[in-house]
């Protein structure tokens, strides 16, 4: 069975430095600090892969150097590359990517759609998006998470997890199903603007608790139920230092608290003497590495569809963050609607910080009631 590989080189790096995405900002992405992700995160999926016998029936096709080969050279899969034209190497302060394009993306799709099977990417929406407009429906596609926000419906929960998908379907056991390909304005999202776009669906692989659903818009008959659950969680806060996350929920935290926090970023707060005062806008993870000693808690909402809790848009909380900080001091406040699968994700790239969340994690879904929540 052929299978298709494309890798985005740059997908991802604007995450941990709060660009909430990095088409056409992986200059400043690296200016602050980030490094290329989406080989070793496509490397982990290779990497889960290489243990199921099925792996022996597969050959890859792919792109050239860090477009997928890159990945795959590092392993024993046979596969093709598709060198539809020389990749330069451009060097932006100090770190060396490849200097690539959407067109890339769509080029590798159009001269690799008649021969696979299957086309597995990594990246993120964007990257998504490109794919679906090159192949339509003609093939399925699944997705690497390697992106910032990744709310279309194509993506597994992880890469070890979109292996897992891709051994069921080379077994036959995979249902092939349309699923959602979103996307947002990057520009407005860094401006604390939401506007997702819908292009359409695609064919995907479907494996129940393998891959995550798509974004749902908040329901607007619940607006006075968050209202009244970020009141009496206000009425609650202690003083400290809080990292209060993204989304309209804990918006209305910090409009509460009194501060001119981000819609879509996470910020820094301290109370003292039940008064409110930010201290980093729009952090970036270095800056809540610099406040982790002094006991932080995390206040935080579920991406409504995804059932995400960290992993999806908000990966300014990475790993080395939450290695630092208890479960208990983790306060996640969500409408009944946002859990109604009984259970929400975590995805950080690191087994111990993930093991550590997983488990149960109390949900505040009224102002009087929390509810127990499996974490996966």
């Amino acid at each position: 069975m052929k299978i298709g590989l494309i890798v985005n080189p740059i997908a991802g790096m604007g995450g941990k430095v709060a660009l909430k995405g990095t088409d056409g900002v992986v200059e400043e992405a690296i200016r602050r600090g980030a490094r290329p992700i989406a080989l070793d995160l496509a490397r982990l999926f290779l990497h889960e892969l290489s243990h199921y016998p099925e792996c022996r029936k597969i050959e890859f096709l792919t792109g050239a150097d860090g477009l997928g080969e890159d990945a795959l050279k590092d392993f024993e899969f046979s596969f093709e590359v598709i060198k539809h034209r020389k990749i330069k190497y451009k060097n932006v302060l100090g770190v060396e990517i490849p200097d690539t394009t959407s067109e890339d993306t769509k080029t590798l799709v159009r001269l690799m759609i008649d021969s696979v099977n299957l086309v597995v990417f990594a990246g993120g929406d964007g990257t998504a998006r490109d794919i679906y407009l090159a192949i339509d429906k003609k093939k399925p596609i699944l997705g690497i998470p390697t992106g910032v926000k990744m709310f279309s419906g194509v993506f597994a929960a992880s890469p070890e997890d979109a292996a897992r998908i891709l051994v069921e379907f080379l077994k036959g056991k995979a249902k092939v199903i349309e699923r959602d390909i979103m996307d947002l304005d990057e520009n407005a999202f860094r401006h604390d603007e939401l506007k997702p776009q819908h292009y359409g669906k695609a064919l995907t692989p479907y494996v129940e608790f393998l891959i995550q659903g798509a974004k749902e818009p908040s329901k607007t008959n619940e607006a006075e139920d968050v209202e009244a659950i970020i009141e009496a969680l206000y009425e609650e806060l202690e003083d400290g230092i809080y990292f209060l996350g993204a989304g309209s929920t804990i918006k209305k935290l910090k409009d509460m608290l009194g501060i001119k926090g981000t819609l879509l970023g996470v910020d820094i707060v301290e109370i003292r003497n039940g008064e409110a005062r930010l201290l980093v806008k729009d952090a970036q993870e270095k800056d809540l590495l610099r406040f982790i000693d002094r006991n932080p808690k995390i206040v935080v909402t579920i991406i409504g569809g995804l059932s995400f809790l960290f992993g999806r848009g908000n990966q300014q909380f990475s790993a080395e963050v939450l290695r630092h900080i208890p479960k208990e001091n983790i306060i996640v406040v969500a409408t009944p609607s946002k859990i109604e699968k009984g259970i929400v994700r975590v995805y950080t790239g690191d087994r111990e910080v993930d093991e550590k969340l997983k488990g149960y994690i109390r949900v505040r879904i009224s102002p009087w009631a929390e509810r127990m929540v499996r974490v996966i």
